[in-house]
């Protein structure tokens, strides 16, 4: 399967952005990149408070999120980005035409269990309540699927990966 734009793993915290969208990208062979890693570090900080940032923070994010997916063009990638909101999706959108997104949804009490075992993570759990409350699901006319996190990795990115070919 190849990709000719990017997509984006989006969802809440503890929905495993992160390691789906690196195994997505491993077994689509196109370039990763990790949504945190384009937050300044005072987003970092914030949110290592328990502070939910608000869309003030989230917007120069979202730029170097979505300049990222631009420039890998037709050669595809794949990065991890919570994109909780339209309007955050829509700014993606704008600056990567084309990309697709993989919205990981789960239950709050799997999704809260899998976050109290990760191990060096700066998003406490007391902030996903906030996460739960900004999202907003994928609309019908939005170009991407949501894909259940039950289950292995291997068996997400199989479940995503068969959900991207159908589109």
């Amino acid at each position: 399967m190849n990709f000719s734009h990017a997509v984006i793993v989006m969802g809440v915290a503890g929905t495993g952005k992160s390691t789906i969208g690196a195994l997505l990208a491993e077994r689509v062979s196109v370039a990763y990149a990790e949504g945190d890693d384009f937050h300044p570090a005072a987003n970092v900080a914030k949110m290592a408070a328990g502070v939910p940032l608000e869309d003030a923070d989230r917007w120069p994010w979202l730029d170097s999120v979505g300049a990222w997916a631009r420039e890998r063009g037709e050669a595809g990638g794949v990065a991890s980005c919570s994109a909780l909101k339209r309007a955050y999706r829509d700014r993606l959108r704008e600056a990567a035409p084309g990309v697709a997104f993989v919205h990981l949804a789960g239950s709050r009490e799997l999704i809260e269990s899998r976050m109290r075992e990760r191990k060096g993570h700066f998003m406490p759990v007391a902030l996903l309540d906030s996460q739960f409350a900004a999202l907003e699901g994928l609309g019908d006319d939005e170009y991407g699927v949501t894909v259940d996190v039950e289950g292995t990795p291997e068996e997400i990115v199989e479940r995503a990966v068969g959900a991207l070919a159908r589109l």
